[in-house]
Protein backbone atom coordinates (compact mmCIF):
# COMPACT_ATOMS: atom_id res chain seq x y z
CA UNK A 1 0.00 0.00 0.00
CA UNK A 2 1.46 3.45 -1.29
CA UNK A 3 0.23 6.56 -1.69
CA UNK A 4 -2.49 9.12 0.13
CA UNK A 5 -4.20 7.76 3.13
CA UNK A 6 -7.80 6.75 2.67
CA UNK A 7 -9.01 8.94 5.74
CA UNK A 8 -7.47 10.76 8.81
CA UNK A 9 -9.50 12.19 11.92
CA UNK A 10 -12.07 11.70 13.60
CA UNK A 11 -14.64 8.69 12.35
CA UNK A 12 -17.57 8.38 14.70
CA UNK A 13 -18.60 4.86 15.05
CA UNK A 14 -22.34 5.49 14.70
CA UNK A 15 -24.27 3.89 17.32
CA UNK A 16 -27.64 2.26 15.50
CA UNK A 17 -30.81 3.80 17.49
CA UNK A 18 -34.17 1.47 18.10
CA UNK A 19 -37.11 2.85 18.85
CA UNK A 20 -38.33 1.82 22.70
CA UNK A 21 -39.53 -1.70 21.54
CA UNK A 22 -36.26 -2.76 20.30
CA UNK A 23 -38.27 -4.21 17.26
CA UNK A 24 -37.20 -1.62 14.72
CA UNK A 25 -34.64 0.53 13.81
CA UNK A 26 -35.39 4.02 14.54
CA UNK A 27 -34.32 5.96 11.32
CA UNK A 28 -35.34 9.37 12.69
CA UNK A 29 -32.68 9.34 15.88
CA UNK A 30 -30.43 7.87 14.02
CA UNK A 31 -30.64 11.37 11.32
CA UNK A 32 -30.33 14.01 14.34
CA UNK A 33 -26.61 11.40 15.35
CA UNK A 34 -25.33 11.88 12.09
CA UNK A 35 -26.29 15.62 11.43
CA UNK A 36 -24.79 16.00 15.18
CA UNK A 37 -21.24 14.26 14.18
CA UNK A 38 -21.40 15.70 11.05
CA UNK A 39 -22.12 19.51 12.17
CA UNK A 40 -19.38 19.03 14.98
CA UNK A 41 -16.32 18.31 12.97
CA UNK A 42 -16.41 14.41 12.33
CA UNK A 43 -13.98 13.82 9.67
CA UNK A 44 -15.51 10.49 8.90
CA UNK A 45 -18.76 8.28 9.78
CA UNK A 46 -18.65 4.10 10.28
CA UNK A 47 -21.71 2.69 10.11
CA UNK A 48 -22.56 -1.26 10.85
CA UNK A 49 -19.63 -1.72 13.16
CA UNK A 50 -19.66 -2.92 17.16
CA UNK A 51 -21.13 0.41 18.03
CA UNK A 52 -23.95 -0.23 15.98
CA UNK A 53 -25.13 -3.70 16.90
CA UNK A 54 -24.67 -5.04 13.80
CA UNK A 55 -24.74 -8.63 15.32
CA UNK A 56 -28.54 -8.34 16.26
CA UNK A 57 -29.63 -6.76 12.91
CA UNK A 58 -30.84 -8.62 9.71
CA UNK A 59 -30.00 -7.81 6.56
CA UNK A 60 -32.58 -5.39 5.23
CA UNK A 61 -32.12 -3.19 8.15
CA UNK A 62 -27.99 -3.04 7.49
CA UNK A 63 -28.75 -2.42 3.97
CA UNK A 64 -31.21 0.34 5.30
CA UNK A 65 -29.05 1.90 7.53
CA UNK A 66 -26.53 2.20 5.46
CA UNK A 67 -28.46 3.64 2.90
CA UNK A 68 -29.98 5.96 5.31
CA UNK A 69 -26.59 7.28 6.36
CA UNK A 70 -25.20 7.94 2.80
CA UNK A 71 -28.36 9.76 1.86
CA UNK A 72 -28.22 12.23 4.83
CA UNK A 73 -24.36 12.94 4.52
CA UNK A 74 -25.21 13.15 0.55
CA UNK A 75 -21.31 12.37 -0.40
CA UNK A 76 -20.02 15.14 2.36
CA UNK A 77 -18.08 13.41 4.60
CA UNK A 78 -16.71 9.79 3.14
CA UNK A 79 -18.19 6.97 4.56
CA UNK A 80 -16.96 3.57 6.18
CA UNK A 81 -19.42 0.31 5.99
CA UNK A 82 -18.28 -2.50 8.97
CA UNK A 83 -18.72 -5.90 7.19
CA UNK A 84 -16.99 -8.72 8.32
CA UNK A 85 -17.23 -12.11 9.75
CA UNK A 86 -16.11 -15.75 10.72
CA UNK A 87 -16.78 -17.10 7.39
CA UNK A 88 -14.67 -16.05 4.81
CA UNK A 89 -16.60 -16.58 1.52
CA UNK A 90 -19.49 -15.56 3.32
CA UNK A 91 -17.68 -12.35 3.40
CA UNK A 92 -16.85 -12.55 0.21
CA UNK A 93 -20.61 -12.95 -0.59
CA UNK A 94 -21.67 -10.25 1.06
CA UNK A 95 -19.06 -8.05 -1.19
CA UNK A 96 -20.56 -9.48 -3.62
CA UNK A 97 -24.24 -8.25 -3.06
CA UNK A 98 -24.04 -4.82 -1.61
CA UNK A 99 -24.19 -1.70 -2.41
CA UNK A 100 -21.68 0.34 -1.72
CA UNK A 101 -22.80 3.76 -3.15
CA UNK A 102 -21.43 6.54 -1.35
CA UNK A 103 -19.01 4.78 0.82
CA UNK A 104 -15.19 5.17 0.32
CA UNK A 105 -13.91 1.67 2.66
CA UNK A 106 -15.50 -1.11 4.49
CA UNK A 107 -14.10 -1.97 7.93
CA UNK A 108 -13.67 -5.94 8.53
CA UNK A 109 -13.17 -7.37 11.64
CA UNK A 110 -10.77 -10.28 12.71
CA UNK A 111 -12.54 -13.92 12.27
CA UNK A 112 -14.02 -14.18 15.94
CA UNK A 113 -14.56 -17.56 17.18
CA UNK A 114 -12.68 -20.11 14.68
CA UNK A 115 -9.41 -18.48 16.51
CA UNK A 116 -7.68 -18.66 13.29
CA UNK A 117 -3.53 -18.13 13.65
CA UNK A 118 -1.74 -15.57 11.82
CA UNK A 119 -1.27 -17.46 8.62
CA UNK A 120 -5.03 -17.74 8.39
CA UNK A 121 -5.84 -14.34 9.52
CA UNK A 122 -3.35 -13.54 6.71
CA UNK A 123 -5.19 -15.94 3.97
CA UNK A 124 -8.82 -14.17 5.29
CA UNK A 125 -7.62 -10.38 4.96
CA UNK A 126 -5.67 -11.12 1.88
CA UNK A 127 -9.07 -12.61 0.36
CA UNK A 128 -11.39 -10.07 1.55
CA UNK A 129 -9.47 -7.08 0.32
CA UNK A 130 -8.95 -9.24 -3.16
CA UNK A 131 -12.62 -9.33 -3.38
CA UNK A 132 -13.60 -5.67 -1.87
CA UNK A 133 -14.60 -3.39 -4.55
CA UNK A 134 -13.37 -0.66 -1.41
CA UNK A 135 -9.93 -0.21 0.32
CA UNK A 136 -10.20 -2.69 3.28
CA UNK A 137 -9.59 -1.20 7.40
CA UNK A 138 -8.33 -4.17 9.38
CA UNK A 139 -10.38 -4.32 12.63
CA UNK A 140 -8.43 -5.70 15.37
CA UNK A 141 -10.13 -6.34 18.26
CA UNK A 142 -8.79 -9.31 20.37
CA UNK A 143 -11.00 -8.53 23.49
CA UNK A 144 -14.04 -9.80 21.14
CA UNK A 145 -12.62 -12.29 18.40
CA UNK A 146 -10.16 -14.07 20.66
CA UNK A 147 -7.15 -13.37 18.48
CA UNK A 148 -4.96 -10.98 17.64
CA UNK A 149 -3.65 -9.44 14.51
CA UNK A 150 0.23 -8.89 15.25
CA UNK A 151 1.45 -6.56 14.01
CA UNK A 152 4.23 -8.96 11.60
CA UNK A 153 0.89 -9.78 9.98
CA UNK A 154 -0.82 -6.46 9.42
CA UNK A 155 2.40 -4.60 7.77
CA UNK A 156 2.83 -8.06 5.80
CA UNK A 157 -0.65 -7.34 4.41
CA UNK A 158 -0.43 -3.78 4.32
CA UNK A 159 2.95 -4.00 2.41
CA UNK A 160 1.54 -7.23 0.04
CA UNK A 161 -1.60 -6.82 -0.79
CA UNK A 162 -2.90 -3.34 -2.54
CA UNK A 163 -6.28 -2.90 -1.00
CA UNK A 164 -5.36 -3.06 2.58
CA UNK A 165 -5.23 0.80 3.37
CA UNK A 166 -5.47 0.60 7.05
CA UNK A 167 -6.30 -0.40 10.17
CA UNK A 168 -8.16 0.16 13.62
CA UNK A 169 -6.15 -0.77 16.33
CA UNK A 170 -8.21 -1.64 19.60
CA UNK A 171 -5.76 -4.04 21.34
CA UNK A 172 -4.91 -1.67 23.82
CA UNK A 173 -1.42 -3.07 23.46
CA UNK A 174 0.57 0.60 22.50
CA UNK A 175 3.85 -1.30 22.45
CA UNK A 176 2.69 -3.82 19.95
CA UNK A 177 0.91 -0.84 17.55
CA UNK A 178 4.32 1.44 18.03
CA UNK A 179 5.64 -1.66 16.10
CA UNK A 180 2.88 -1.30 13.09
CA UNK A 181 3.21 2.60 13.06
CA UNK A 182 7.62 2.18 12.73
CA UNK A 183 7.11 -0.39 10.35
CA UNK A 184 3.64 0.58 8.14
CA UNK A 185 4.51 1.66 4.82
CA UNK A 186 3.51 5.05 2.95
CA UNK A 187 0.19 5.92 2.68
CA UNK A 188 -0.86 3.06 5.70
CA UNK A 189 -3.14 4.91 7.95
CA UNK A 190 -3.60 3.51 11.55
CA UNK A 191 -6.63 4.72 13.74
CA UNK A 192 -7.12 4.02 17.42
CA UNK A 193 -10.13 1.98 18.24
CA UNK A 194 -10.17 2.85 22.19
CA UNK A 195 -11.34 6.84 22.94
CA UNK A 196 -9.47 6.42 25.74
CA UNK A 197 -6.13 6.01 23.81
CA UNK A 198 -6.38 8.69 21.23
CA UNK A 199 -3.94 10.96 22.97
CA UNK A 200 -0.89 8.86 23.15
CA UNK A 201 -1.25 7.08 20.12
CA UNK A 202 -1.83 9.93 17.62
CA UNK A 203 1.19 11.49 19.50
CA UNK A 204 2.62 8.50 18.45
CA UNK A 205 1.74 8.99 14.79
CA UNK A 206 -1.42 7.09 14.37
CA UNK A 207 -4.09 8.97 11.89
CA UNK A 208 -6.57 9.80 14.23
CA UNK A 209 -9.74 7.27 16.29
CA UNK A 210 -12.43 5.62 14.77
CA UNK A 211 -14.79 7.15 18.27
CA UNK A 212 -17.53 5.54 19.95
CA UNK A 213 -17.72 9.08 22.26
CA UNK A 214 -17.92 10.75 19.16
CA UNK A 215 -21.66 10.11 19.02
CA UNK A 216 -22.03 12.37 21.74
CA UNK A 217 -18.62 14.78 21.72
CA UNK A 218 -17.07 14.71 18.29
CA UNK A 219 -16.57 18.26 18.85
CA UNK A 220 -14.25 17.63 22.34
CA UNK A 221 -12.53 14.71 20.34
CA UNK A 222 -11.67 16.79 17.19
CA UNK A 223 -9.94 19.33 19.06
CA UNK A 224 -8.33 16.29 20.68
CA UNK A 225 -6.97 14.55 17.77
CA UNK A 226 -6.31 18.26 15.82
CA UNK A 227 -4.26 19.59 19.09
CA UNK A 228 -1.95 16.69 19.11
CA UNK A 229 -1.46 16.70 15.42
CA UNK A 230 -0.32 20.34 15.83
CA UNK A 231 1.97 19.86 18.52
CA UNK A 232 -0.46 22.01 20.67
CA UNK A 233 0.14 18.78 24.01
CA UNK A 234 -0.65 20.95 27.07
CA UNK A 235 -4.14 21.84 24.94
CA UNK A 236 -4.86 18.04 23.87
CA UNK A 237 -3.68 17.27 27.40
CA UNK A 238 -6.59 19.53 28.29
CA UNK A 239 -9.62 18.17 26.65
CA UNK A 240 -8.16 14.95 27.98
CA UNK A 241 -8.51 15.92 31.10
CA UNK A 242 -12.22 16.99 30.89
CA UNK A 243 -13.12 13.98 28.75
CA UNK A 244 -11.42 11.27 30.72
CA UNK A 245 -14.17 10.56 33.40
CA UNK A 246 -16.48 10.73 31.03
CA UNK A 247 -14.69 7.95 28.58
CA UNK A 248 -14.38 5.79 31.84
CA UNK A 249 -18.18 5.53 32.77
CA UNK A 250 -19.46 5.30 28.85
CA UNK A 251 -17.01 1.80 29.14
CA UNK A 252 -17.64 0.87 32.26
CA UNK A 253 -20.58 -1.59 31.51
CA UNK A 254 -19.41 -2.27 27.96
CA UNK A 255 -20.11 -0.64 24.56
CA UNK A 256 -22.72 0.51 23.11
CA UNK A 257 -24.81 0.23 26.54
CA UNK A 258 -22.60 2.60 27.83
CA UNK A 259 -23.20 5.14 24.84
CA UNK A 260 -26.44 4.36 24.28
CA UNK A 261 -27.52 5.88 28.14
CA UNK A 262 -25.82 9.03 27.36
CA UNK A 263 -27.17 9.55 24.36
CA UNK A 264 -30.59 8.90 25.84
CA UNK A 265 -29.90 11.46 28.33
CA UNK A 266 -29.29 14.30 26.10
CA UNK A 267 -32.54 13.45 24.38
CA UNK A 268 -30.93 11.89 21.35
CA UNK A 269 -32.57 8.54 21.29
CA UNK A 270 -34.49 5.96 23.41
CA UNK A 271 -31.87 3.63 26.10
CA UNK A 272 -32.54 0.47 23.82
CA UNK A 273 -30.62 -2.44 22.96
CA UNK A 274 -31.08 -5.93 21.34
CA UNK A 275 -30.26 -9.27 23.48
CA UNK A 276 -27.76 -10.10 24.31
CA UNK A 277 -26.56 -6.69 25.52
CA UNK A 278 -29.07 -4.99 28.19
CA UNK A 279 -28.89 -1.30 29.40
CA UNK A 280 -26.73 -0.28 32.14
CA UNK A 281 -27.45 0.09 35.26
CA UNK A 282 -29.19 2.47 37.24
CA UNK A 283 -26.31 3.76 39.10
CA UNK A 284 -24.26 4.25 36.16
CA UNK A 285 -26.84 5.88 34.50
CA UNK A 286 -26.78 8.49 37.30
CA UNK A 287 -23.52 9.17 37.40
CA UNK A 288 -23.43 10.28 33.66
CA UNK A 289 -26.27 12.23 34.06
CA UNK A 290 -24.07 13.74 36.61
CA UNK A 291 -21.05 13.55 34.51
CA UNK A 292 -22.78 15.28 31.22
CA UNK A 293 -24.15 18.16 33.48
CA UNK A 294 -20.59 19.45 33.17
CA UNK A 295 -20.09 19.15 29.17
Amino acid sequence: MSGKKILSGVGTALVTPFKKDGRHVDFDALEKIVAHSMENGADFLVAMGTTGESPTLDAEERRQTCRLVATCTAGKIPLVMGIGGNNTAAVIRNLEETDFSGYSAILSVAPFYNKPGQRGLYAHFKAVAENSPLPVIIYNIPSRCGANVEPETVVKLAKEVPNVAAVKEASGMVGKIGEILRDRPDGFAVFSGDDSLTLPLVAMGADGVISTAANLIPKQMKCLVENVKKGRLEEAQAVNGRIMNLLKLLFEQGNPPGIKAALHIKGFCENTLRLPLVSVTRNLYARLEEELKGL
